[in-house]
C-alpha cells in the first residue's frame, strides 16, 4: 500500500463527526483503481434512518487523466424527501449546491466535480394503499481532492464535508459551530464530534419518522 494512500486511509478511519453519524467500512469496487478504501453512513434519529450514502476513496500512483490528480473521491447519497421539498422544481440544483457548499464551507481545494441529482416517486396501490407518495433524491458525484504534504489530500476534513451534505439531505439543522480551542479534524469537536455547517443552505427539519 503506498504510504500517501496509506495516511489518506488512516485520516479516514480516525475523523470524528455528528453523533447522528453511523458509519462503518464496507467492501469497495474492485476495478475502478488499484487502491480503493470505502465507508458507508446513515443519518439516525432513534430507530429511523434519514439518510444514508457511500464514500469511496480511489488512488492510482501513476495519475489518472480523467481526475487530473492521483485521488479521487466518489459517492452515493440518498434519502426520502417530504412531499412539500419534493414539489420544489429547483430541488436537484440545490442539492448540487450543497455538496459544493459542503467542501467549501471547510475550506477545501477540489477539481473535476461531476454527478448527477435523481428524484424518483412512488405511489402505494392495493394492499399497500394507505402509504402516502413517496420520493427519494439520489447525488452520485465524484471530484478531486487536492493533495497535500505527502501527496495525500485531508480525507479526514472531506469526510466532514460529506457528512454535513448527508445531514443536510436528511433535514437535520446545522450543529453548532466549533467553541474556541476545538481540536481534531476541521470541524469536529468533542467525543462523538459536531461539524459545522455552515454557509450551506439547510432543508426543513423533519416533522418525524416516515410512514412504514
Amino acid at each position: 500500500m503506498p504510504p500517501a494512500f496509506r495516511r489518506a486511509v488512516d485520516a479516514l478511519r480516525t475523523a470524528r463527526l455528528r453523533s447522528e453519524m453511523e458509519v462503518e467500512p464496507t467492501r469497495p469496487p474492485q476495478r475502478l483503481a488499484p487502491y480503493a478504501y470505502a465507508v458507508e453512513a446513515a443519518v439516525v434519529d432513534g430507530e429511523e434512518d434519514l439518510a444514508d450514502g457511500r464514500l469511496v476513496l480511489l488512488h492510482d500512483p501513476a495519475g489518472h487523466e480523467a481526475w487530473k490528480g492521483t485521488f479521487r473521491l466518489v459517492t452515493l447519497v440518498r434519502a426520502e424527501l417530504e412531499p412539500e421539498m419534493a414539489a420544489d422544481p429547483l430541488l436537484p440544483e440545490v442539492c448540487w449546491s450543497w455538496l459544493t457548499g459542503a467542501l467549501e464551507a471547510r475550506g477545501l481545494a477540489y477539481g473535476e466535480a461531476s454527478g448527477t441529482v435523481t428524484m424518483a416517486g412512488s405511489h402505494y396501490f392495493g394492499g399497500l394503499a394507505e402509504r402516502r407518495p413517496a420520493t427519494q433524491i439520489e447525488i452520485r458525484a465524484s471530484w478531486t481532492p487536492r493533495e497535500g504534504l505527502g501527496g495525500a489530500p485531508d480525507t479526514a476534513a472531506h469526510l466532514a464535508a460529506w457528512s454535513d451534505l448527508l445531514c443536510q439531505i436528511a433535514g437535520l439543522p446545522p450543529a453548532p459551530a466549533d467553541p474556541p480551542g476545538a481540536t481534531g479534524p476541521a470541524g469536529a469537536t468533542g467525543p462523538a464530534g459536531t461539524v459545522s455547517g455552515a454557509g450551506v443552505v439547510s432543508l426543513p427539519q423533519r416533522r418525524g419518522p416516515q410512514g412504514a
